[in-house]
């Protein structure tokens, strides 16, 4: 029988990667899980459903080789708002001048493009702000007909074929989710992933709708990458099972001085709500093409991690970039080394939320304390679904948390949860099984020694949710 490889991570802020070319073979898999790489991200923008397949495949089969859950997020792609095309392929746009967006499928010129988007058409007003490619092209509407938009450019610049149009000042009638991204769910919940990126979601309904369609069949991780949805960030965040800081789109539509105060208070309200938070989008784009990151970059990740968010994660730099091995790595290290910081460790307990007033909360506001004021080695958290691991996670302690579940499912989605080493092991029948366990776990997993003391947290009577209200201390290797 082969000897079980341990693997236990040496910061409690966790790392995505996001797979494409550069990243999809099975011994490219194993070395970003092997070095850093808690779960996988699945860009549904490209890419094939037979290739996202043989993806989940290979990491479900590095899951069983190492016995260490892996969660898998399925990112959706959502509405994309596009120009249509033009006869030369390309224009260049003066500031100044006249162009038209009209609802003609004809190609366009220097002074017109097809807009197949009759909802902007009608959302948009006298003075509205349209973005194209990315923001780097800003218009804004001087006349509106039922069929099209005059506007005049404001900045200019080359516009090519189906570049993206953003409307960061209205909010348009159109679902979070398009025949395709309904197609790509249903493919992705038979395989059995994780997380649903939810894209383009401007109302607290459109994270209601998603929830309706997926029933509890994995979590839904919204995009935070509207202004409209700042404007529902409490609401949204509460629906959500966890929330993500899409840096890139967000930019693109808020002013760049907005966007660093928009991450922080995206963070504030996740943790504050325990859900967990990533923070996405450029964090090490020169490693795209370069073997490090520039030093502005490595500030960029530790700041994240100063935040308190729960993880953070690489995009172009794992999926096409050409050191995607060196991003996890560079990653890691700079995480685990703000980490190390006496200052971080500050900043986590100062900003720590209330416990709310219930039972399951107070149990973990509670365990965090004990376990520092005895220097307790972890807490084990006994959870079917989750959220007991969770509450934990999100007081922040010093000590690592082990997420103890019957549910494989609940440990793969755990995987994105700060600090929380997740293990599948049988439902427990009593306390004394349960001191046991924890203590043999926690041993097992190389967080405890014979004689060392563990907090272990619990729901009386067993095997049903929503029930933590035990807390106990355990010595390690003694029975209860």
């Amino acid at each position: 029988m082969p000897v079980r490889q341990k693997l236990r991570r040496r910061r409690r802020t966790k790392i995505l990667a996001t797979i494409g070319p550069a990243s999809s073979t099975a011994e490219m898999l194993t070395r970003l899980f092997q070095i850093g790489t808690d779960v996988f991200r699945l860009n549904f923008s490209h890419g094939t459903h037979e290739d996202h397949a043989e993806r989940i495949r290979i990491i479900r089969e590095i899951e069983a080789r190492f016995e260490h859950p892996i969660g898998i997020l399925a990112d959706v792609q959502g509405p994309k708002l596009r120009v249509g095309q033009f006869r030369a392929g390309r224009v260049h746009l003066q500031s100044g001048q006249t162009f038209r967006l009209d609802l003609d499928p004809t190609p366009g010129s220097a002074t017109r493009v097809a807009l197949p988007h009759p909802e902007i058409i009608a959302a948009a007003g006298i003075g509205t702000t349209l973005l194209l490619d990315d923001g780097k092209l800003r218009l804004r509407v001087t006349r509106k007909r039922a069929d099209h938009l005059e506007t005049e450019v404001l900045v200019g610049g080359p516009l090519s074929d189906r570049k993206g149009v953003n409307v960061p000042e209205v909010v348009l009638p159109i679902p979070a989710l398009t025949e395709k991204d309904r197609e790509d769910l249903a493919f992705a919940l038979a395989q059995g992933v994780d997380y649903i990126g939810l894209s383009f979601v401007q109302r607290p309904e459109d994270v209601v709708e998603a929830k309706r369609l997926i029933e509890g069949r994995a979590w839904v991780m919204t995009k935070m990458e509207k202004p409209q949805a700042l404007e529902h960030l409490e609401e949204i965040v509460r629906l959500s099972d966890a929330v993500m800081v899409a840096r890139g789109d967000l930019g693109v539509e808020l002013p760049p001085e907005e966007v660093p105060l928009a991450q922080k208070r995206i963070v504030r309200m996740a943790r504050q709500n325990g859900k967990p938070v990533v923070v996405a989008t450029q964090m090490l784009e020169s490693m795209i093409a370069a073997p490090a990151p520039t030093r502005a970059e490595a500030s960029d990740v530790a700041t994240a991690v100063f935040d308190g968010a729960d993880a953070v994660m690489l995009s172009a730099e794992t999926a096409a970039g050409q050191y995607p091995a060196e991003a996890v790595n560079i990653m890691d290290r700079i995480v685990a080394r703000v980490e190390q910081d006496p200052g971080w460790r500050a900043i986590m307990a100062a900003s720590r939320p209330e416990p709310e007033h219930s039972s399951p909360d107070a149990i973990a506001a509670a365990a965090r304390q004990v376990a520092e004021t005895i220097g307790a080695r972890a807490i084990a958290a006994f959870t079917a679904s989750g959220a007991t691991a969770l509450r934990v996670a999100r007081e922040r302690p010093q000590c690592p948390a082990l997420g103890l579940t019957p549910e494989l499912g609940t440990a793969r989605k755990l995987a994105v949860a700060w600090g929380v080493h997740a293990v599948v092991t049988p439902e427990v029948t009593s306390l004394t099984d349960t001191i046991r366990r924890a203590s043999e776990i926690a041993r097992q997993e190389g967080f405890a020694a014979d004689g060392d003391e563990i907090v272990v947290t619990a729901g009386i009577p067993f095997g049903r949710a929503g029930t933590t209200n035990a807390l106990q201390v355990a010595h390690v290797g003694k029975t209860s």
